[in-house]
């Protein structure tokens, strides 16, 4: 029988891809927020210990939104279960399609095409968009992608992706590179975020700010999230990690 420290030793002969962006008070975010604040509290020189303060909303840089966030009754940051913080990680790679089109939006039948390829996504996956626009990071114009007009153009899930996604393959939770899960398009549209107030309301979770997608391939990995048990919090900053088979 394979040992825990066995199943660590040979998961860490594995590659190793960071899924997250570095948290500044300099990196893009979400309009209706404000930036990172942070403050030095002792420092060693002074005090014999360092220690900073920080002002943080919960939806910042990459994190994870609790079903909460969006939907009275559901699920809070500290309910979401160990066990749903190491999953089987399927990515569905569209960065050509979204480098030709920024309002690209993944559908069922990019879902389809997936699966004829890879095989059935399995009920309790977490199902990853990559899009490359986590290239964009160091650019905020590039990454907002305003128009003259002040219409930003980011790609994102169809609805009828995200209701596939639920209710006919059970997929746990979601993931994507930018800062929200509808095209931002469609949120101008649909006068707000229909898609992510879908998925949440189903007592699922999603992880906003996908870095280095682009580095995993379509099946075979494994996502790890990590994040603070804050009590009823909507949401927070997480670390996210794929293993991927070498």
């Amino acid at each position: 029988m394979t040992t825990i420290l066995e199943s660590i030793a040979f998961l860490k002969d594995q590659k190793w891809v960071d899924l997250t962006h570095e948290v500044t008070g300099e990196i893009p975010y979400f309009a209706s927020f404000q930036p990172l604040t942070e403050k030095t509290l002792f420092t060693v020189e002074a005090d014999g210990f360092l220690a900073k303060e920080y002002g943080i909303v919960t939806q910042y840089g990459t994190h994870l939104d609790a079903p909460v966030h969006f939907s009275v009754g559901k699920r809070y940051l500290e309910e979401i279960g160990l066990k749903e913080l190491v999953l089987p990680l399927y990515v569905i790679h569209k960065e050509k399609e979204v480098a030709e089109n920024h309002d690209y939006t993944l559908t069922v039948e990019d879902i389809l095409a997936f699966e004829a390829v890879n095989g059935k996504i399995p009920a309790g996956s977490f199902v990853a968009f990559a899009s490359d626009w986590s290239k964009r990071w160091q650019d905020h114009q590039a990454y907002y992608n305003k128009d003259e007009a002040g219409q930003a153009h980011t790609p994102g899930w169809s609805m009828e992706a995200l209701k596939f996604l639920h209710e006919e393959r059970d997929v746990l939770a979601i993931g994507h590179e930018t800062l929200d899960t509808d095209s931002a398009v469609d949120c101008t549209k649909n006068a707000g975020l229909l898609g992510e107030l879908y998925w949440l309301s189903q007592n699922k979770f999603q992880v906003e700010v996908l870095s280095n997608l682009a580095e995993v391939p379509a099946t075979g990995s494994a996502i790890f999230i990590g994040l603070p048990k804050i009590k009823q919090a909507p949401g927070f900053n997480v670390r996210a990690f794929a293993i991927v088979p070498e």
